[in-house]
């Protein structure tokens, strides 16, 4: 069923979304691998979809660290409220990923540990990308990581002027094989 889902919403709108199937478990498991879970005290996640890696910061994260997910498809959102509802520190966020400091200040945090995003940065408009990682590298604490995947390596030149440090992983067993860049500042 999901999948479906995704190709629909895709279909819809190619520009926000980003893929036509969810991630693989490799891919998910690449994109948590470098948060430590024991010390992050505040994690957000942009353009989660069905909540993929969403699932996996939930079941590894501490009870009391706060989880911010953002998403702006208004389909994508109602799965993930039904999905998460209830479940302490957790918060679905329908808004643009543009707007995450205003959103950790009503939570009382200025900066994030780390940001987890499936944001598909090569067909977002280019002022909402540069508004969105903008804004991350402001939110993110001197030791934060900022974490996404892209499909090619096409966006790593764009990504090193906001982040001094990136680190790429490739992944080849997902649908299609994707980067994982992993940028601090």
């Amino acid at each position: 069923m999901i999948p479906m889902q995704f190709i629909s919403q895709y279909v819809k709108h190619p520009r926000s979304v980003g893929a036509v199937l969810p991630s693989s478990p490799q891919l998910t498991q690449q994109m948590v691998a470098s948060i430590n879970f024991d010390i992050a005290q505040c994690i957000v996640e942009y353009g989660p979809g069905t909540g993929v890696f969403t699932d996996q910061l939930i079941q590894k994260k501490r009870e009391n660290t706060l989880l911010l997910v953002f998403e702006n498809n208004e389909k994508f959102h109602r799965i993930l409220q039904q999905k998460y509802e209830g479940i302490k520190n957790v918060h679905i966020i329908y808004d643009s990923a543009e707007h995450v400091s205003r959103y950790l200040r009503k939570y009382g945090f200025t900066n994030a540990d780390y940001i987890v995003s499936g944001l598909p940065f090569a067909s977002l408009p280019k002022e909402v990308s540069e508004q969105i990682l903008t804004e991350t590298r402001k939110v993110l604490g001197t030791e934060g990581e900022f974490i996404t995947f892209q499909y090619t390596k096409f966006k790593q030149k764009y990504f090193k002027t906001f982040f001094s440090d990136i680190e790429i992983n490739k992944v080849i067993l997902n649908m299609p094989p994707a980067f994982v860049f992993k940028c601090t500042r």
